[in-house]
């Protein structure tokens, strides 16, 4: 699956870019990738958000099918906690069924970078940190993703639940974490293993 975010410049603001790469058929750190993580990157042009030179988010296909549960059925009005390159703001705003989506961004920087770039009445970015925020009185929401980690292990699932009983009661129908099945099951696999 391949999402085109060329649209979006390259740039630098603070200790975040947004960048360019290219994946060749020969690239070695891919397979390297696929046979510890059984994620891959096809050959491709992608881009990336990264963070003091670590790249926190892409658009490779993997990352797309983390968040392809989520957009096909998402509608009406959508709360998002984390920008990132805009992945998701983009397949939700090609749907004519959202009518509003509120995006919760906690680095400035980010919100610098990717929303000079999404101009539709119906997105909202507001800079604040999602544990903290407070919807105004009265706000729901029909769906939620929360999508605010680097990386996609046991520890995240402690954040993701705390987020989910935060926002639940604010949810009309359902909200969801990036990559919490595989948070989930990296947990399992470490209680397998686990002597004590």
């Amino acid at each position: 699956m391949q999402l085109d975010m060329s649209f979006l410049p390259d740039g630098v603001s603070g200790n975040w870019s947004v960048s360019t790469f290219e994946v060749t058929e020969e690239d070695l750190s891919q397979k390297i990738s696929m046979f510890k993580t059984g994620r891959w990157v096809p050959p491709g042009v992608y881009k990336k958000l990264s963070r003091n030179g670590f790249a926190v988010m892409t658009n490779t296909p993997d990352e797309i099918r983390d968040f392809t549960h989520f957009t096909r059925k998402a509608c009406g009005s959508i709360l998002i906690n984390g920008l990132g390159l805009g992945c998701v703001v983009k397949v939700l705003l090609e749907k004519p069924e959202v009518t509003k989506i509120t995006v919760i961004e906690k680095s400035e920087d980010v919100i610098k970078l990717v929303s000079p770039h999404f101009n539709d009445s119906r997105l909202t970015i507001i800079h604040a940190d999602a544990f903290e925020y407070v919807p105004p009185k009265g706000e729901r929401y029909d769906f939620a993703w929360h999508d605010i980690w680097d990386y996609i292990c046991a520890e995240n699932l402690k954040e993701m639940t705390k987020l989910h009983r935060k926002y639940g009661r604010r949810i009309n129908q359902w909200q969801d974490s990036w990559a919490k099945y595989l948070c989930q099951k990296a947990e399992k696999e470490s209680k397998k293993y686990s002597y004590f």
